[in-house]
Order: structure tokens, then sequence, then C-alpha cells
């Protein structure tokens, strides 16, 4: 199912790749999909491990985009350029809205880590991939938009992806 096929109401965890689509300029139908979340036609979830990871990916994206930093190895160049991050601010910025855009953030209570665990050892998932699982399997949600291939496999989930990226 693509992101533009989710019918209204419906409760939608979002994954990161999503919002740096949209950020980035990489998909206009990851954009329009938000635009949904924050008219509230969809109901949008993301967690605090989630903006973690949009912060830390829109950083390394703002200092290749800036030419503070070339690829390859941006990450390994920013800790050693502390000069360079301490100039980066958009990605805070823009990871900030997020809960402006509609998109209610979770927190991970450690009864989450619990879970997370389990689907780890259920589903043979990183870290990353079994908290959004975890917090979905809390929140109720069996819903994820995405564009990780990884968790197309879970059967619990449907799994709603932008097709123009």
């Amino acid at each position: 199912m693509t992101l533009d096929e989710l019918p209204p109401a419906t409760a939608v965890f979002i994954g990161a790749n999503i919002f740096i689509y949209h950020f980035t300029g990489a998909s206009e139908e990851c954009t329009r999909f938000l635009s949904r979340c924050e008219a509230r036609e969809l109901a949008g979830i993301t967690s605090v491990s989630v903006l973690l990871e949009v912060l830390h990916r829109l950083m390394m994206v703002e200092a290749v985009r800036s030419r503070a930093l070339r690829p390859p190895k941006v990450l390994e160049k920013l800790r050693k350029r502390p000069e360079v991050v301490r100039a980066l601010s958009e990605y805070y910025v823009n990871t900030m809205k997020i809960p402006e855009m509609g998109i209610s953030v979770r927190s991970l209570p450690e009864e989450v880590l619990a879970v997370s665990q389990r689907v780890r050892r259920e589903h043979g998932l990183l870290v990353g991939d079994s908290l959004l699982l975890a917090v979905m399997q809390e929140e109720g949600v069996r819903t994820l938009a995405t564009h990780d291939a990884d968790l197309g496999r879970i059967e619990e989930i449907t799994v709603a992806a932008p097709a123009d990226v």
C-alpha cells in the first residue's frame, strides 16, 4: 500500500525515513501524507526514538548540503569538526516541527524496552525497528508509514510506503 492509499481516520505510526524524505524534499508523497496528518485526516503517531534518528540523519544531511563536509564518512568527519556541528541548526528546527504537524510523539517507558526485546527475538529485527514495533503494540497501532523493506515482512502490521522514492 502507498501512503496516498491510506484511508481517512487511519492511525499510522511514522518511521524516520518518512520525515527525512519530507524535510529533504525527496518525496512529494511523504509531504502529502504529513499534510493529511496535520489536517487530522490521519492520526499520525511517532516516538522519541524516531525523533532522535531524524535529528541525527538531518544533521548529517545539513552538514553536506551546507558544503561544510563532503561524503563519505560524514559522521566520522563531524566528530572531528565540532565547529561544524556548532554551526548547524536547520536539522533541529525541522525536527522540532514534527509535533506541530499534528504528530503525536510517544515516550519510551521502560516496559517498551522489554517488549522490543521480545520483538527482536521473534522477528530478528535490529533495535530501532524493534522499538517501532514495540511502541506500535503498546499503542494498538497496526499501520506503519515507512520505506524500510525489513518491516514489510512483519505479518502483524500493514506497511504503507511512498511510491515516489
